[in-house]
This record gives C-alpha cells, sequence and structure tokens, in this order.
C-alpha cells in the first residue's frame, strides 16, 4: 500500500474513533463541567526497527503538548530527537520529528488510542533526507505518567519502528 493509502486509513480510523468514542448513553440530565486545558509531558523513546538489516534500535526524547477538548479527546503537538542507530560501520540518523495527533480515550479514561502525522526532519551525520511520517499507538495516562506503544512509519528512510514512550506529564 502506497503512503497516500496508509496515511487515509490512519485519518479515516481517527476520525472513526473520535465519533465512536462520543457515542454514550445519557445516564442523567445534569451536565458535568469539564475544564479544558493544556498539558505538557516530556518522554522518553526507545524502539526496535521493522528493518533489522540495516538499523539496530533508536532513542530519542520529546516534548508533547496536549490541549484537552473534553475529557476523553485531545489534540496533541509532538517534538523532539529521535537517532536510529546503525551498524558500526555506517552513520546513524539523527532526526527531529514534528508530530500532530488526535487522542482518544476509549477505556475508563486512562486508555487511549493516538494517531498522529507529521514529518522528520534529518539533522546529523550528513543526511539531508527529510521524511514524512505517521504514527498510531495506544496508551495509558494516570495523572502524571503516560506510557504508550507506537508503530511510526517513515516514506524515505528504509525502515519504520516499533517504539515505547515513558513520559512525565502536567497541566499548564
Amino acid at each position: 500500500m502506497e503512503i497516500a493509502g496508509k496515511i487515509k486509513t490512519v485519518f479515516v480510523l481517527a476520525i472513526s474513533m473520535m465519533f465512536a468514542s462520543n457515542v454514550e448513553a445519557q445516564e442523567t440530565t445534569e451536565v458535568e463541567n469539564y475544564d479544558q486545558g493544556f498539558r505538557l509531558g516530556i518522554g522518553i523513546n526507545g524502539g526496535l526497527p521493522t528493518d533489522n538489516d540495516l538499523y539496530n534500535w533508536s532513542l530519542g526524547g520529546d516534548v508533547r503538548l496536549q490541549y484537552d477538548l473534553t475529557k476523553r479527546t485531545s489534540l496533541t503537538l509532538t517534538t523532539g530527537f529521535t537517532n536510529l542507530f546503525i551498524d558500526n560501520d555506517v552513520k546513524d540518523l539523527g532526526f527531529i520529528p514534528v508530530k500532530a495527533g488526535f487522542k482518544a480515550f476509549v477505556w475508563e479514561d486512562q486508555f487511549y488510542v493516538l494517531g498522529e502525522i507529521g514529518g522528520g526532519i534529518a539533522v546529523t551525520n550528513g543526511y539531508k533526507q527529510d521524511t514524512y511520517l505517521w504514527a498510531p499507538g495506544i496508551g495509558y495516562a494516570g495523572k502524571d505518567i503516560d506510557i504508550s506503544l507506537r508503530y511510526e512509519a517513515y516514506t524515505e528512510y528504509d525502515t519504520d519502528q516499533i517504539a515505547l514512550r515513558v513520559a512525565y506529564g502536567f497541566k499548564l
């Protein structure tokens, strides 16, 4: 499947989850007020590239700004730095991901699905190839801790990755 088809599939999935998470039976007529606002998360990421012939592993850090639309839905902006480690004979690839996303809590206001789309800007070792990227994921968010697992696909790099993110988050 070409990248445009993958992006469309992720977009349709994210929109479907947005509508599905809003379909609930109303038990009372009392309306609960929700304080919309921003959260900031600072995380560390470790991953395993799907093409183990070239890349061995990845490590990175990120900052995620989240705006809560409702108690169960949020918009996200994520950036940071990711390094894909390559064999000793080849230079590593470091890039800055810049992603926008949609997060929907699907179970007990703690377990969520997240879809992000954006780009990666190559910044190390003479690499000049930027890439588009998309990243669906699942996660758990408590009051301060956010743990998630995501698949991150790149259009211009010779691999994708499966990454674990552990983050500390707080209200702004």
